[in-house]
């Protein structure tokens, strides 16, 4: 009975005997099939959504409308961790950044988030799951101060961030899994030279054959990306503004970090 049905556990197998005649005891059934190892592990309890959304999920419509991050977690050929966030644009398929470190923390995030924002303008809304990163109090303010909004997945629901899933299936298909990595600054050279390879070189089914790049040009030229203008981002976290942080005389935005 057991082998015809794995996945039930004892109560529902006595169950299943008691209908076939046998009389049995859901306690002797119990020790019989830990003694012969077929114990069904118990459910897990349903995880809840730890953030917020702010907005309503939905598919992306044009350039900078919904953004999404998430982290791959690798290791280099001499045992160190390696992990990298990746950060895309749902509609265009632009890779906007792969930052990879040791450890990454919601100030990290923060950090190439505003450095994207910077290259590429605003998005209206970050599709994510419940990491601590993505769920972090100072990231959330952050993200609300800039009137940014957030799509937090279900939890265990990793098809709803399906393009984040996407581009880290084809990450690591094409460049972790082919490149012998030994060092933190090696990786770093690596996945900036193949982000642009799949930015620029790299054809995309899903776009006609296009690269990215190419995509996001020509809709720009037909006037159908209708892409927010970067904000003036705020100043509310009591933090200092770093020399790092502070826009270039050459660079045209002018947007104010916290």
């Amino acid at each position: 009975m057991s082998k015809e049905h794995p996945t039930l556990g004892y109560k529902k197998i006595t169950r299943k005997l008691r209908e076939l005649g046998y009389l049995v005891n859901k306690k002797q059934v119990q020790r019989i099939r830990r003694e012969e190892g077929l114990q069904v592990p118990p459910p897990r309890p349903k995880q809840r959504r730890r953030g917020v959304s702010t907005g309503l999920p939905q598919q992306a419509g044009y350039k900078n409308h919904v953004w999404a991050w998430d982290f791959v977690s690798d290791y280099t050929e001499r045992g160190g961790r390696l992990r990298t966030f990746n950060l895309i644009d749902e509609y265009t398929r632009e890779c906007h950044s792969i930052h990879a470190d040791r450890t990454i923390k919601a100030s990290d995030v923060l950090r190439v988030l505003r450095g994207a924002i910077e290259r590429h303008g605003a998005p209206k809304y970050i599709r994510s799951d419940n990491g601590p990163e993505f769920i972090a109090k100072v990231l959330r303010r952050w993200l609300k101060s800039n009137h940014i909004d957030t799509l937090y997945i279900e939890p265990g629901c990793p098809w709803q961030n399906g393009y984040a899933e996407s581009f880290n299936g084809r990450f690591r298909q094409e460049c972790l899994n082919r490149e012998l990595l030994y060092t933190l600054s090696e990786s770093r050279v690596v996945f900036e030279d193949w982000r642009r390879y799949y930015n620029h070189q790299r054809p995309h089914r899903s776009l006609g054959l296009q690269t990215p790049a190419q995509f996001a040009q020509s809709q720009e030229k037909q006037g159908s990306g209708s892409s927010r203008a970067t904000p003036s981002l705020h100043r509310n976290l009591g933090t200092e503004q770093s020399s790092e942080d502070k826009p270039k005389p050459s660079e045209t935005v002018s947007s104010q970090l916290d």
